[in-house]
């Protein structure tokens, strides 16, 4: 080869190896970060997860014990597991209709009414669940609450105890839920329906197709890609609810709303269980990988992409 060509491949090769050192320079801190901190407490935690460990004395090793116990001595964990099962088939279907339908309805041209509504319906999903979680408290009031002063209005007398009941508490809850959560997954439906082309319902339209059936036929087969990553993000937050439950419940009453996520802290946290909240928790990331991958599949048998 010409000695004339080598000298600029050369410099280019010299050139790239500099710019990729640059590139690994800028992110290496957020790498060593996550490698200690993330990953590394990840890696930690699972070893807890094989101890007992009270947060006071040296971890003592104890194998898969804490796995063999949550499944066959602790009475609470099939209890609490069930709760969590409820939050997961009630929110994520009630939500997943709510907000198309609400993209839907908003889905016209822009206007300063629509905004004010997108940013009305938007607002809760951005506003600190502990705030929220207050105002529910007094929503839910049996006594001076907002709706059972409106059912005792309308001649109710007989109204709920919502939260102080263990027949209501967990309505009351996916309530809460369904009223925070509805907004932002409206926002993600507004964006796939802005993405289907007016021409298919103009040429639905000419062929006589109803409303239901360019519904049917054309809005919810191009959605389906926005669909399947709503529901994938519904069931992880479905399964992860905490902090509405810490304020409004601490779990009660009798445990009727008291879920893994909230078992997993009150072991940590309370009874000082760092060994058994840590195969708590490994089991509940198992639960959660397993139902996605079971999603994932479902959608590659109906042909997604």
């Amino acid at each position: 080869m010409n000695p004339t060509l080598k000298e600029p491949k050369k410099r280019f090769m010299t050139l790239k190896r500099r710019e990729a050192c640059l590139g690994w320079l800028f992110v290496s801190p957020a790498l060593i970060g996550f490698s200690i901190f993330t990953f590394g407490s990840i890696l930690y935690s699972f070893y807890l997860s094989l101890t007992n460990y009270d947060l006071i004395s040296t971890p003592k090793w104890v194998g898969f014990d804490n796995y063999i116990r949550a499944f066959t001595k602790d009475q609470y964990f099939y209890k609490y597991f069930g709760n969590t099962l409820y939050f997961v088939v009630t929110l994520v279907p009630i939500v997943l209709a709510l907000s198309l339908l609400l993209a839907i309805l908003i889905n016209k041209k822009t206007s300063w009414v629509n905004n004010i509504y997108r940013v009305a319906l938007f607002l809760p999903s951005i506003t600190s669940t502990v705030a929220v979680s207050m105002v529910w408290l007094w929503i839910f009031n049996p006594d001076m609450g907002l709706i059972n002063n409106f059912l005792m209005a309308i001649g109710l007398n007989d109204v709920p105890m919502w939260l102080g009941d263990t027949a209501w508490s967990k309505p009351a809850l996916v309530i809460m839920r369904v009223w925070q959560m509805g907004g932002y997954y409206m926002i993600m439906f507004l964006a796939g329906l802005q993405t289907i082309p007016e021409t298919l319902y103009e040429a639905a339209e000419l062929d006589g197709a109803s409303g239901i059936q360019k519904f049917f036929r054309i809005t919810l087969p191009l959605l389906s890609n926005t669909t399947f990553v709503v529901m994938i993000l519904l069931v992880i937050e479905a399964f992860n609810m905490f902090e509405s439950i810490f304020i409004m419940t601490a779990g009660g009453p009798l445990g009727s709303t008291s879920t893994m996520m909230y078992y997993i802290y009150e072991q940590a946290f309370s009874s000082y269980n760092m060994g058994y909240a840590s195969a708590l928790a490994w089991i509940f990331f198992a639960l959660i990988m397993v139902v996605s991958l079971i999603q994932y599949k479902f959608r590659n048998e109906q042909g997604g992409e």
